[in-house]
């Protein structure tokens, strides 16, 4: 099961804990150099596929090849090929930002430049700052400063924005943007859906420990997902239709009152919600919401 256009392969991926399926036959593949957002609410079963394509967790059953090897029986050599930025960092922060990427800088037979990383994530002020005294966001910008100061062929980022003002997040983008265009595989996952938008080349969505969804970004769900709406007030009472023709009705609406009907609105489903139409309106509070310039800063 392994195949040079892929650096992922998964098939029939099962964990369970006792009577409880973490992850139900799930199946997907990345491709080389693209960048697969694996969505989903909390609780999904994401971190568990992903703690086993990282070698650190055993599956109960199913293939699983990254990078060409089985992560349960890869070594050192294979995981420094990896690049991983954990949900949260477990480091004390008793050293400086720039000892922080020296020392795993070593650990790498190809590293990146420190300063030239610590450039990249926008902490150069920072540089010689302990990190225990830096900001949540600025931590942030150091655990991902630490996943790609090994030059990684294939680049895990768990919720990689959590805590960045929005400026910081599009600078973090366009990083991820750079990382692309060098040829990284990345695995995403995160709440704020216009950041796998924006990021994203195909998604695959994992709702009760199974892949309900894995298409491009802006076919997820498929055609019938993404049919506009056309809601109008008449005689006091709500009244909507979907249709691929909305012009069409609006026109059959003008005609048929006379005017324009009241509170008419064309309403073209967002990837916010086919994502919800995919794993159910209970989720909608995993969403993270999209920060405004009032947002917590980095």
């Amino acid at each position: 099961m392994t195949s040079p256009e892929s650096v992922v392969e998964v098939r029939e991926l099962r964990k369970t804990y006792g009577d409880t399926d973490a992850l139900d036959g799930v199946s997907f593949d990345i491709r080389r150099g693209e960048t697969f957002a694996l969505l989903g609410p909390n609780g999904a079963g994401k971190s568990t596929a992903i703690e086993i394509l990282e070698g650190y967790r055993h599956r109960t059953s199913g293939e699983v090849s990254v990078l060409g090897r089985d992560p349960e029986k890869a070594g050192l050599d294979w995981k420094a090929r990896l690049g991983i930025v954990l949900q949260s960092s477990g480091e004390s922060g008793a050293v400086t930002v720039r000892e922080q990427l020296a020392h795993f800088a070593a650990l790498y037979p190809n590293p990146r430049d420190v300063d030239e990383v610590i450039a990249a994530v926008g902490l150069e002020a920072k540089a010689g700052a302990l990190i225990r005294t830096l900001s949540g966001g600025q931590r942030r910008r150091v655990d991902v400063a630490v996943g790609i100061v090994g030059r990684p062929e294939l680049l895990f980022l768990d919720e990689p924005t959590t805590g960045f003002d929005p400026e910081a997040r599009r600078e973090f983008w366009q990083l991820v943007r750079q990382l692309q265009d060098e040829g990284t595989s990345i695995l995403l996952t995160t709440h704020y859906l216009d950041e796998a938008a924006q990021l994203g080349d195909r998604a695959g969505v994992i709702a009760k420990g199974r892949m309900v969804a894995l298409a491009p970004i802006d076919e997820l769900g498929g055609a019938d997902a993404r049919v506009p709406v056309v809601r109008w007030l008449e005689n006091g009472a709500l009244r909507e239709e979907r249709t691929q023709t909305p012009g069409t009705v609006v026109a059959s609406l003008v005609a048929r009152l006379g005017a324009e009907p009241e509170s008419l609105e064309v309403v073209r489903p967002s990837l916010e919600d086919v994502y919800l139409s995919l794993v159910g309106r209970e989720h909608a509070d995993d969403l993270a919401p999209v920060e405004t310039e009032t947002g917590a800063h980095a």
